[in-house]
């Protein structure tokens, strides 16, 4: 019988009992979101839902969430969790593409008892940032959830039951949904709900809650960095933060650790890969410009433009076998086909690896600039202008120049109250930076534009 999700969190309720599971808009005990889930399993049923449905979830941070998540499983169908503040262009060609059985956006008061169905269907259709073109749904089954939260419980993030878990991040995205819901659901910990981030919401819920484990991304940490209510105390519980989702530079963990006194466990993941990639908890190595090293269970190589294996040490696409890699895109055979090869996935990114195992990505393959003949990476150019004081967020992208083939071409937003001109900022690059890398323009922007899931969409940028 395959293994489902829900029966692990099942077995937790039977040994947990009334041990906190959620503290949201009200405390939810292990035993009690069983007992929720099995209930809104019923009204499903009810409504239709089968054994082999997907069901999307247009539901915020909340216990809701985890509810109709398990509900679904329990069920034997497969869940789509989508940000419910979504633009509407984008819900609907999300959900042309996923033909739900049932859209869920709100779960009723109520409990029961009851089977659960083996997980044979897929457990998750996750969409993806779509950089270029529609999103795409990354089809996970359970056995690829089960295994790489395994993973993110244990070597990643080392959790317990002592550990409470801040999830402020928006479940609905692959990071939150594992790393601040799934995860610690496993490991039987606490884990506090945010309806939505704020600085001010995230420092007073540490305190109250005693928060030992705080998963988010670059900028979040760069906003509670620049809170004026920001006080090292506050942090004399957490243990571990964790970022994901894009890159965190190394400059900013660095201030972060000083300042808080906390470590922030970087690494690399995907929609279609989870984190197979990443510094784990009980490892103190940090190094500066690499993500860490292949986590157990998973084999990474690097491949050249001909498909043979790089030379040592040479840059290289980053390929990926892992048993929590996706199945593949929904409905989308050549897309699956682009990245998938006998078990291998293609990232796309280029990276380099060191003799002891350490992985640094260097840029996009398709993101490459080619400049009069010389390859730029953004990420090079983007952690250099980033260390800007000034600057909060940067994306730096390849426009069409007639001579030169692309020129290098940058967008910031800057750091809350501070200042600075396209000029000062390329000239920081420019002290910093071969003669070919550097950007020649800066935009300066309130905001980056944002895809339906929150990455930095620099297709966007491009057209301007």
């Amino acid at each position: 019988m395959t293994e489902n999700f829900a029966d692990l969190i099942a077995a937790h309720a039977q040994a947990r009992g009334s041990a906190r599971a959620l503290v949201s808009a009200r405390d939810v005990s292990y035993a009690a979101l069983d007992r929720r889930a099995a209930g809104f399993a019923r009204v499903l049923a009810d409504r239709g839902v089968e054994a082999g449905d997907r069901v999307a979830l247009l539901l915020g941070n909340d216990e809701r969430f985890a509810i109709a998540l398990l509900a679904v499983w329990r069920l034997g169908a497969t869940a789509a969790p989508l940000h419910p503040l979504l633009g509407r262009d984008d819900q609907r060609d999300i959900l042309d593409d996923l033909a739900p059985r049932l859209v869920v956006d709100d779960v009723p008061a109520g409990e029961a008892d009851g089977p659960i169905a083996p997980g044979t269907a897929p457990a998750l259709i996750l969409y993806t940032s779509g950089s270029t073109g529609r999103p795409k749904g990354a089809v996970l089954s359970h056995a690829a959830t089960i295994e790489a939260n395994r993973s993110w419980a244990g070597p990643v993030m080392a959790l317990s039951r002592d550990d409470v878990v801040l999830a402020a991040l928006p479940l609905s995205h692959s990071l939150g949904l594992n790393g601040a819901l799934l995860a610690p659901l496993l490991a039987g910990a606490i884990i506090v709900v945010l309806e939505r981030f704020t600085a001010d919401a995230v420092l007073a819920a540490i305190t109250a809650h005693r928060v030992t484990v705080v998963p988010g991304v670059a900028t979040m940490f760069r906003r509670l960095l620049d809170a004026p209510a920001i006080d090292r105390a506050a942090f004399a519980s957490v243990r571990i933060a964790l970022s994901g989702a894009a890159p965190c530079p190394w400059e900013l963990a660095e201030e972060w650790r000083a300042r808080t006194g906390v470590r922030i466990l970087r690494g690399y993941g995907m929609t279609e890969l989870f984190r197979p990639i990443s510094y784990l908890a009980d490892d103190p190595t940090d190094l500066p410009d690499s993500i860490g090293r292949p986590v157990p269970g998973v084999e990474i190589r690097l491949v050249d433009d001909d498909g043979r294996a790089a030379a040592g040490g040479a840059i290289g696409e980053l390929w990926i076998r892992t048993p929590c890699a996706m199945d593949a895109y929904l409905a989308a055979p050549d897309a699956t086909r682009e990245v998938l090869e006998d078990g291998w996935f293609r990232t796309g990114d280029l990276a380099v690896q060191t003799a002891d195992g350490y992985v640094s990505i260097v840029g996009r393959k398709r993101e490459r600039i080619l400049r009069a003949g010389y390859s730029v990476f953004p990420p090079e150019v983007e952690r250099v202008l980033g260390s800007h004081p000034a600057v909060a967020e940067t994306a730096v992208v390849g426009v069409a120049h007639a001579e030169l083939g692309e020129e290098v071409a940058a967008f910031v937003a800057l750091r809350p109250g501070a200042a600075a001109t396209p000029d000062e900022l390329i000239a920081w690059c420019r002290e910093r930076l071969a003669a070919y890398k550097y950007p020649r323009t800066v935009a300066i922007l309130d905001r980056l534009p944002r895809s339906a899931t929150g990455k930095i969409a620099k297709s966007a940028l491009v057209a301007r």
